[in-house]
């Protein structure tokens, strides 16, 4: 078992907006209530979760989780969780508010390191190398599993800018390079028609859906393995959420998309799996159309049928 204390240092910390825009928004406080709190109507013992989740068939996860706690302080945020999220494909969390999707979501790429008195047991491995062996570069992994928040970020630069600055960070200086990048990109989040005659506006002059969709520009100019959205859709209007959705099924050809939401129906649309978490454990996990249709767990169907959350 693996324990790990949150350290980061000042290079590390710099890294951050390079996927994810300025700065880290603070975690759900809600995500760490402790463990002994009340269960929901219906629940059946916690016993740790559903230990089913560990072995669902797989072959060759780009990420697995494995036996992964948290604590924020003394507070326990998740209790042995165990999954494994499959290449190139949609992976939704579902769960109510505080049960710690948001964040197992940032354990993927490590941005818990950057809040104070976080300590982790157990192990996450991205294409079979644990995240946590010392010898990695944070900054790499960032690079690699890109970042989406809930609020769309952009920074107070020209659309242009928004989109180059990961790539710039990382050494791309020609022109020409940058330029091919941007186009990629934009076209990539559906975006290059409505912004290519004024790449050099402010990107604050977009709006919510438009802002948005250049986050996601932005964290796949860096080309990603894996990008995570965090609630991307709860701030949008229904249209911009179609746009946003579709998108993700768009990109899900070339990247590994994982989700948090608290939209069920957009589980369903989106997902091609889906994990319930509840209190900080993974109570079911499974294919979404088995999951929604036919939930093994009575906690899962209270939840997703409205008894709960």
């Amino acid at each position: 078992m693996r324990t790990t204390s949150a350290k980061t240092s000042p290079s590390e910390e710099a890294a951050t907006p390079v996927l994810a825009g300025a700065g880290v928004p603070p975690p759900d406080g809600a995500a760490a209530a402790p463990a002994a709190a009340p269960s929901a109507p219906g629940a059946e013992p916690r016993d740790g979760g559903d230990e089913g989740a560990a072995r669902q068939v797989i072959a060759d996860p780009i990420l697995h989780v494995e036996g992964l706690s948290l604590w924020y302080g003394a507070a326990q945020a998740l209790t042995g969780i165990s999954l494994a999220i499959p290449e190139k494909r949609i992976t939704a969390f579902i769960g109510p508010s505080g049960c710690g999707k948001s964040t197992l979501l940032r354990c993927f790429n490590r941005l818990n390191d950057l809040v104070d008195g976080v300590r982790l047991a157990g192990d996450i491995r991205f294409e079979g190398s644990s995240i946590f062996d010392p010898r990695i570069d944070i900054n790499g992994l960032r690079k690699r599993i890109g970042m989406v928040f809930q609020k769309s970020n952009p920074f107070p630069k020209s659309i242009y800018e928004n989109v180059a600055y990961g790539c710039r960070i990382h050494g791309v200086r020609r022109k020409r390079d940058l330029d091919e990048i941007v186009e990629r990109s934009l076209r990539a989040a559906a975006l290059w028609d409505e912004a290519k005659d004024r790449l050099d506006a402010s990107a604050l002059s977009l709006s919510g859906g438009q802002q948005q969709r250049l986050c996601i520009a932005r964290a796949i100019a860096v080309e990603p393995e894996v990008v995570l959205l965090d609630e991307p859709c709860s701030a949008l209007d229904p249209i911009a959420t179609a746009k946003i959705e579709e998108l993700m099924f768009e990109l899900k050809s070339r990247y590994t998309l994982v989700i948090v939401t608290h939209n069920m129906q957009q589980a369903s649309r989106v997902s091609d799996y889906t994990a319930f978490l509840y209190l900080g454990q993974l109570i079911e996990y499974g294919e979404t159309d088995s999951l929604f249709v036919n939930p093994k767990k009575k906690q899962t169907e209270d939840y997703i049928t409205g008894r709960f959350g």
